[in-house]
């Protein structure tokens, strides 16, 4: 039974991740910051659970060091969000947006190297946002975009184990439940947007990465699952 590990498995997409992973018969490892909310997460689906934090490098030791009899996948989906202007930047802010998407990644990379299965791989979470420039999304947009970069350069480091990267469009994963009655409406606006003329499912993206856990032929690539988004004309 292959092994996966779902960085962010404790909600959202990386929690419908891992729910897909052990339907399909992944032994299933549910990383996150927070340990107890990874180990009830994991419970509901029948999987483990690991602390990860990516803006901590010793918890990444660590889980490395755990699970080092092996791991064939690992998926991070972690974010930490600085959506203002650049006149509003925070220091601390910009430095946790990065080490969420880029920095974090690489030092699970790092760490899981050597306990990385050679036919195995990685897949990182970029976003529509990096070929979207706009006010008030310099953090994400700029962060998502080297998600791309950082794929590419870890599969040729990492090979042959593959590294790739998913870029989500507007999802309802469950994320923008926040907005309460707001949420028809930005879905609405999202789908408006697509050529598919729908917004995207947790279904959409979670097909997309596990069809790369499979795709054996498919190394430093970004998969774009946001319905052509990006090819329509404003």
């Amino acid at each position: 039974m292959e092994r996966i590990l779902v960085i962010g498995g404790a909600r959202a997409l990386g929690a419908a991740i891992a729910r897909r992973a052990v339907k399909d018969g992944f032994e299933v490892v549910v990383g996150a910051r927070d340990l107890t909310a990874a180990e009830g997460a994991a419970r509901e689906i029948g999987a483990t659970a690991v602390r990860c934090d990516l803006q901590d490098e010793s918890t990444l030791a660590a889980a490395a060091e755990l699970l080092k009899d092996g791991v064939d996948h690992i998926v991070t989906t972690g974010s930490a969000p600085h959506d203002v202007r650049a006149r509003e930047l925070d220091h601390d802010k910009l430095l946790a947006a990065f080490t969420a998407k880029v920095i974090g990644p690489m030092l699970v990379a790092k760490h899981f190297a050597p306990v990385l299965r050679p036919t195995g791989s990685m897949v990182l979470f970029s976003g529509v946002v990096g070929w979207r420039p706009g006010p008030g999304s310099l953090v994400k947009g700029t962060t998502n975009g080297a998600v791309e970069y950082a794929a590419r350069h870890l599969a040729a480091d990492l090979a042959p184990v593959r590294v790739n990267a998913v870029s989500p469009g507007v999802v309802d994963s469950g994320a923008w439940d926040r907005l309460g009655e707001g949420k028809a409406a930005l879905l609405s606006r999202s789908a408006a947007t697509t050529l598919t003329g729908r917004h995207g499912t947790s279904d959409d993206v979670v097909d997309a990465v596990m069809w790369l856990l499979r795709a054996g032929f498919v190394s430093g690539e970004t998969i774009h699952v946001e319905g052509g988004g990006r090819h329509k004309l404003a």
